[in-house]
Order: structure tokens, then C-alpha cells, then sequence
């Protein structure tokens, strides 16, 4: 099977962002979340306070101002375009999805894409996880939940962070734009908080 990170790798942007600032657009009420994202930004980034998974809750409590399975239907029938040329040339019918976007957001893509799913347990409603955001080595804990006896033959991420998904694939690739690079197993992400 083939594995890929999905935001900036197979999407053009980042999913999570983009369905955030479509809310935005299309519910008035969750603007008034604005400064409590904007706190746990600073919280987070500035000042290194709490991990990614805490930033990330404060985050999607916007949630709460939407009818978020609704709006991921809606939000889809939009972005769909967005995924690049080079996955839909080379897609087959066993790929896997291994992201920090929440599984809500990217669970649809399962029958749109014909593709499996792996991603941040978040509740659609509330903005709580159940777990640990899907990112670094937790990617490759939920694959392994996943597929026990799994072989990855190639793997494709954006970022040196999904270091140890290249690791265990027979050959991964760095995906900037629509280039394809070999991974460069001695570049090593620093300064990673989870």
C-alpha cells in the first residue's frame, strides 16, 4: 500500500484551515471565536504553553456554532478540486491517509476518493479529541492499530515531521508543489512540540 500525509501533499492547502475560515464565511457566529483561536495561538506558539492536541481543542470549540456534518458535505462539494493531479494519476484503491486533520473533516473522503482514512479523533461537535492529535510518531501508532501486518511501499508527506512514516516505508518522497523529491532520510525536523 501507498501512504501519504494529506494537507500540502495531496491538497493543495491546508484542510483544517480552509474549513475553518469556510465557517467563518458561512456561519456569522463563529466569528466570535476569533479571539479565543487567536489566545490559544499565542498560547501555543509564542509562548509554548500546552501541547498541540490542548491548542487544537481551544481551537475547534467554533464548532459549536455550526451543523458540522452538514457543512463538511457542503464544504467538500467545493474543495474537491483541490486535490492534486499527481495523486489522482497514481491513486489506487488501497492508499491510506495518515493526517492531524480531524477525521470528521477527511472521513468523507473515503468514498469520494476511494481511499482509507487515518486521522485526529475529534468530536464534530465540541472540538474534544479522543486521543492524541495524529502528527509525528502517532501517526505511525495509529497505523499500526490500523494495519498490524501493514507494508508501506511508498510514502509522500510535505514535511520532515512524518520522519518516522519515511522510516518505515520502502521509499518515501518530500512532495513540494507538484514536485516529488526523494526523502533525505538525514533531515531531521527540529524543534517538534506534539
Amino acid at each position: 500500500m501507498n501512504v501519504y500525509d494529506f494537507d500540502k501533499t495531496i491538497y493543495r492547502s491546508d484542510s483544517t484551515r480552509d474549513f475553518i475560515f469556510w465557517c467563518f464565511r458561512h456561519h456569522p457566529k463563529t466569528i466570535l471565536y476569533i479571539p479565543r483561536i487567536g489566545l490559544a495561538s499565542l498560547k501555543y506558539y509564542l509562548f509554548h504553553i500546552g501541547t498541540k492536541t490542548q491548542f487544537k481543542e481551544r481551537m475547534y470549540t467554533f464548532l459549536k456554532a455550526c451543523d458540522t456534518e452538514r457543512d463538511v458535505e457542503r464544504f467538500w462539494s467545493e474543495k474537491l478540486g483541490e486535490i492534486k493531479a499527481f495523486y489522482k494519476k497514481q491513486h489506487r484503491d488501497d492508499d491510506v491517509i495518515i493526517s492531524a486533520s480531524p477525521e470528521f473533516l477527511l472521513k468523507p473522503l473515503e468514498e469520494k476518493l476511494h481511499i482509507s482514512v487515518i486521522a485526529s479523533k475529534v468530536d464534530a461537535h465540541t472540538g474534544k479529541y479522543d486521543g492524541e492529535n495524529c502528527y509525528h510518531a502517532e501517526k505511525v501508532r495509529r497505523f499500526h492499530e490500523k494495519y498490524p501486518d501493514g507494508k508501506i511501499e511508498e510514502f509522500y508527506s510535505d514535511s520532515y515531521s512524518d520522519a518516522p512514516l519515511a522510516e518505515l516505508s520502502e521509499k518515501a518522497y518530500i512532495v513540494k508543489g507538484d514536485e516529488l523529491i526523494d526523502w533525505d532520510h538525514s533531515h531531521q525536523k527540529k524543534n517538534l512540540r506534539t
